[in-house]
């Protein structure tokens, strides 16, 4: 039977001193960004130092295809993880088990279809980018390794939400921390020292990615909780995953929508050769560093806004989410600042080539004065998001982030043909979406207000 009391945990951000609940949560989350993002950099920096050029150039053309597959589920995952905080924050047991062991079930269904898809559409996809021939054969070699370890992923962003959504960021934390040290072992062993060619850094990623998704599940199946996984028990609840699909396909949707437009700018950018590819790729990685306390703070927020919404402490809310965005705002500026100046010295840990350090250092000085922008964008939608409003939160993704981006490379590149406008289209999207998003989040907060 479902209890009707929230539940006394470690990990609920229902009670106490809002700026604790929200650090206490997204310190450990922005570690476990942090050596995700090392893990996934270590590609670059071991490929792009033994393998050369055209090697880092395949590694980059490569992710932004698989982030645009791959993001699409994570971003169900993430429609799940608001069944699972709301249920969470209800104190209702039967609820909270079912949406947790629905969730397992989605995530492995997932991670199979992914696997076959991936190998599937490799080649196609890779030329509707068109990746230059000079390293096609490098890019498909990296992109079905990483595929044929779908479900490693899947299981592991599944699991690992599960574990956040009920407030534990911790373990997710350890065990990304033991994936990444094997992960950047594996690469110099696969690619320094065995020479065995871009592949195997993918290879390395798989290993180090199903090891942390064993040890995310082992401690859903361990712990004697109201979410405790029992492997006999997986399956999909009607009503669970009913209310998973209409939470998950939207913010489904939205993430495809964002990979959807970095797929279109990564297209641009290909058609400006190598040495474009490689610096972009290289800024990206950068890139991914700065945006690690956006994200945490914007997961966090999502979390405790689905927990409080469940409990029904809607000034909680809005307390907590004034304080959120602050902190993000805080971190982007200062973020931003120390990119700026020193973007140079870090573009050349990957590659040592000037033109490639200088097309870094162009999108880089392009971005960071608008890092404040996407900090905020990031932390309103994962408001709007833990609050249910994934359809709202879509919206204003699909048309910011992707017909404007669309349009705007589209006629730009015809007026203008330069790099530098395929560059500058993200700085805008940023500070569009900020305004739009704002407007969203303080009807939210006067819907809350009245509400109580």
């Amino acid at each position: 039977m479902g209890g009707s009391e929230a539940p006394k945990a470690s990990g609920s951000m229902i009670t106490g001193p809002i700026g604790k609940s929200l650090f206490l949560f997204a310190v450990p989350l922005l570690l476990s960004s942090l050596f995700q993002q090392l893990y996934n950099t270590a590609d670059s920096l071991i490929v792009g130092n033994f393998l050369g050029d055209s090697a880092l150039a395949a590694v980059s053309s490569s992710r932004t295809l698989i982030f645009l597959m791959v993001d699409l589920f994570n971003g169900m995952f993430a429609g799940a993880g608001v069944l699972v905080a709301n249920a969470f924050g209800s104190g209702d047991r039967a609820r909270l088990s079912h949406a947790v062991h629905t969730t397992v079930a989605f995530g492995a269904a997932i991670g199979l279809a992914l696997t076959v898809l991936g190998n599937v559409l490799a080649p196609v996809l890779l030329r509707m980018m068109e990746t230059p021939e000079s390293v096609m054969r490098e890019s498909l070699a990296y992109f079905r390794v990483y595929f044929s370890g779908s479900l490693a992923f899947m299981m592991y962003n599944c699991c690992s939400g599960i574990l956040r959504n009920i407030g534990d960021s911790v373990h997710p934390l350890i065990y990304l921390v033991t994936a990444s040290i094997v992960n950047v072992i594996l690469d110099v062993l696969f690619v320094g020292v065995m020479g065995f060619g871009v592949g195997s850094a993918a290879l390395a990623t798989v290993i180090s990615q199903g090891l942390s998704a064993l040890l995310c599940l082992m401690r859903l199946c361990r712990e004697p909780t109201p979410y405790q996984v029992s492997i006999p028990k997986v399956r999909f609840h009607r009503r669970s995953f009913r209310q998973l699909l209409r939470y998950g396909i939207p913010s489904g949707f939205q993430n495809s929508v964002v990979a959807f437009s970095n797929v279109f700018i990564q297209t641009h950018i290909n058609v400006f050769g190598v040495k474009a590819i490689a610096g972009s790729g290289v800024w990206a990685k950068l890139e991914g560093f700065a945006v690690l306390p956006i994200g945490s703070f914007s997961m966090a927020l999502s979390t405790f806004v689905g927990q409080n919404q469940g409990a029904r402490r809607y000034g909680r809310i809005r307390r907590g989410s004034l304080f959120g965005m602050a902190c993000c705002a805080g971190m982007s500026v200062a973020t931003a600042a120390v990119l700026w100046f020193f973007v140079p010295t870090l573009a050349s840990f990957f590659n040592r080539d000037a033109e490639i350090i200088a097309f870094s250092t162009m999108q880089a000085r392009i971005d960071t004065p608008f890092l404040i922008f996407l900090g905020l964008s990031n932390c309103m939608g994962g408001i709007l998001r833990g609050a249910g409003r994934t359809r709202e939160s879509m919206m204003i993704y699909l048309l910011c982030w992707c017909v404007v981006r669309v349009a705007f490379i589209s006629i730009g590149i015809r007026i203008w043909p330069d790099i530098r406008v395929v560059f500058g289209v993200k700085p805008l999207t940023w500070a569009l979406s900020t305004i739009v998003f704002a407007c969203s989040w303080r009807r939210l907060i006067r819907e809350f207000g009245d509400a109580r």
